[in-house]
């Protein structure tokens, strides 16, 4: 092959690839990318049980998101495929289910709790959540499927509620001398539209959707949540976004603590001694130890950015109208308090 033949191969592999992780597959294609697992904590001996160490992360959508150079995987499907691997495997006695998530869609954040609820029903198998850096609105509805939730004492928690985000640009275009008209086929057809304004009778109509939203959420925390004082029900689930230290106060969570705690309350619920403990991956995503994150499995691409500190919460997509498309959610986007 000459020299100029080669340099173009490399052009072409680094435009396809970008500065992500370059994969070479030769063959029509993309390779076996089924879930392996890699122990990322050894506790266990020859021939013990296991506990499955499942990631969730990013913003919780049922959709596969398809860039440029990157495609992002469905986080509902990625998280039921790894919740089917556990089941199905025997030496799995339980998961662990590290959340770091801002919540998402109502219809996702739902989906992936009744994934939860379904797989601890059908298998018997005990899950255990641990919070991370987030783990509000979504995110934590998606907790309350599990049997224990832990969290840390810096993990900011809770945003109960639900957020229907609309955006107009009526006025703007009206000041650039643009005029609006819309035929529809009843006066709510097009309540929500960024060409119009909301109507008080829209608003209503949009207010009663997220209401019935947000008793749905009430229920499950009630329903998994029985120990929260009947004193602060109300403020634990008024939208308030709360520290882990808070939110054990108010019962929101069951325990302080991290990976290491939560695996062996997943141990001490299934009965067993020792275990090892596994991650979930993709074949070319080797995890380190207990704390590497998995973008790939979890659906959060390294590209994506999500920035936390203590103030706020910046998510480049949380807007419709900048990627985001518009709907209702179960999601924190505003400042803690």
């Amino acid at each position: 092959m000459s020299i100029g033949r080669v340099v173009l191969l490399l052009l072409f592999v680094l435009t396809v690839t970008g500065c992500g992780r370059a994969t070479f597959v030769v063959g029509l294609g993309p390779g076996d990318q089924r879930l392996t697992e890699t122990q990322v904590l050894r506790d266990g001996r020859w021939g013990s049980r296991k506990v499955a160490l499942i990631d969730v992360s990013g913003l919780l959508t049922n959709t596969t998101r398809r860039g440029l150079l990157n495609t992002e995987p469905n986080p509902v499907s990625s998280f039921a495929e790894a919740l089917n691997r556990a089941a199905a495997d025997r030496d799995v006695a339980a998961v662990v289910v590290r959340i770091n998530s801002p919540g998402g869609t109502v219809t996702a954040s739902e989906l992936m709790y009744g994934e939860l609820v379904r797989f601890r029903e059908t298998t018997g198998k005990p899950a255990v959540a641990v919070m991370m850096d987030l783990a509000t609105s979504g995110g934590y509805y998606l907790a309350c499927g599990s049997d224990v939730i832990f969290a840390q004492p810096t993990t900011i928690t809770g945003s109960v509620g639900v957020i229907l985000q609309t955006v107009s640009v009526k006025p703007a275009l009206e000041r650039w001398g643009v005029s609006l008209d819309a035929i529809t086929s009843g006066p709510n057809k097009d309540a929500g539209s960024p060409l119009s304004d909301l109507s008080p009778e829209q608003r209503e109509t949009l207010a009663v959707m997220v209401d019935d939203f947000y008793a749905g959420f009430l229920r499950v925390v009630r329903q998994h949540r029985t120990e929260i004082p009947e004193e602060h029900f109300a403020q634990a689930t008024d939208g308030r976004v709360v520290t882990g230290r808070k939110a054990l106060e108010w019962q929101l969570v069951d325990r302080l603590g991290g990976i290491h705690d939560a695996f062996d309350e997943a141990k001490r619920l299934a009965g067993v001694t020792h275990a090892d403990l596994v991650r979930y991956h993709r074949p070319l995503d080797q995890p380190g130890s207990a704390y590497a994150s998995s973008g790939v499995l979890a659906g959060a691409s390294e590209t994506r950015a999500v920035q936390l500190n203590l103030l706020q919460l910046n998510l480049t997509e949380a807007t419709p109208g900048f990627g985001l498309p518009p709907g209702a959610y179960y999601v924190w986007t505003g400042e803690a308090p």
